[in-house]
């Protein structure tokens, strides 16, 4: 086993059908847009990582090393994100659209006619008391969109980010340098998404209950790394 301590307020392993999954956070340096995410994985894992692991890896950093993350005083939102953001509801986890500058990095990915034909669908639905409809339109890329909020760590707290690309290829490459299977999360108090796998086999149910509890966190624990283990290792 790892000689490496969970964050705080949080546990080291779970217990999931009778198996025992050891979840280490690997704490790192700041990560900036100057890094790449192939290094660090060579650079905070190389060294602790066994073929049977599965590596977990924060959504957030990905999006930053490809240069997914913006200041949200650099994002000049259109009229059109001022006026649809209006009508998204926020969450205390997670503003996803609902300020101008993110709805800007959604109609910039999507396009105007789909982010204009979901917020028209959602409202339709909406009266009928169906709810989710706009993402379900919008898709994914949108979905995964984040805003700033002050519990993050610095200078991402005044950051706009755009889920990262190609997650699954990414999640490939990392596998093949560290001969480990390799998914790449988005993970709050709230859920746990899986945006990447490096293999199809992966559970997405699994991993998903290995993170259920947000173990990396989301404040100042600047562990946006992990390696999952069984007990039997």
């Amino acid at each position: 086993m790892l000689n490496i301590k969970p964050n705080k307020n949080k546990k080291l392993k779970v217990l999931i059908r009778g198996m025992q999954y050891y979840r280490y956070p690997i704490k790192t340096h700041l990560i900036t847009p100057l890094d790449n995410i192939l290094k660090l994985v060579v650079q905070y894992l190389k060294h602790l990582a066994k073929p049977d692991d599965t590596i977990a890896i924060s959504e957030k950093v990905v999006a930053i090393t490809q240069k997914r993350s913006y200041s949200i005083n650099k994002i000049k939102p259109s009229s059109l994100a001022y006026f649809l953001s209006k009508y998204v509801k926020k969450s205390p986890y997670g503003i996803g659209v609902s300020i101008p500058e993110t709805m800007q990095l959604a109609i910039q990915e999507t396009g105007k006619v789909r982010i204009l034909f979901a917020s028209v669908i959602s409202a339709i639905t909406k009266v009928f008391g169906i709810r989710g409809m706009f993402y379900r339109i919008a898709g994914r890329k949108v979905a995964v969109i984040d805003g700033p909020v002050d519990y993050a760590i610095s200078p991402y707290n005044k950051h706009c980010s755009l889920g990262p690309k190609n997650p699954d290829l990414v999640c490939e490459k990392i596998a093949e340098i560290l001969n480990c299977k390799t998914v790449i999360i988005d993970a709050n108090d709230l859920g746990v998404e899986v945006l990447g796998r490096s293999n199809k086999k992966i559970s997405k149910k699994l991993i998903k209950e290995i993170f259920c509890d947000n173990p990396l966190g989301q404040t100042n624990e600047q562990t946006p790394l992990a390696i999952v283990r069984s007990s039997d290792k």
